[in-house]
C-alpha cells in the first residue's frame, strides 16, 4: 500500500472518529453504549493506521537494523 493511500485512510478513520464523538456527546443514554463501542472500534482503527504510516515512512535500512 502507498504512503498516499495509507494518508488518505487514516484521514478517513480521523473524521470517522470525530464524528462518532460528536454523536456520542449528543446521543441519548440508549444509544451511547453502541456509539461507544464503535468509537473505540474507530479509535483502534485510527491508531492501527498511524503505526502503518509510520512503518511505512521508515528507510529500509532503518527498518532492517531492528529485525
Amino acid at each position: 500500500m502507498s504512503i498516499r493511500a495509507l494518508a488518505l485512510d487514516l484521514y478517513k478513520a480521523k473524521q470517522k472518529v470525530v464524528r462518532f464523538e460528536k454523536l456520542l456527546a449528543n446521543g441519548s443514554r440508549a444509544e451511547q453504549n453502541e456509539l461507544q463501542q464503535e468509537l473505540n472500534s474507530a479509535i483502534q482503527e485510527e491508531k492501527i493506521l498511524c503505526k502503518m504510516l509510520a512503518g511505512e515512512k521508515e528507510s529500509g535500512d532503518f527498518r532492517k537494523k531492528f529485525e
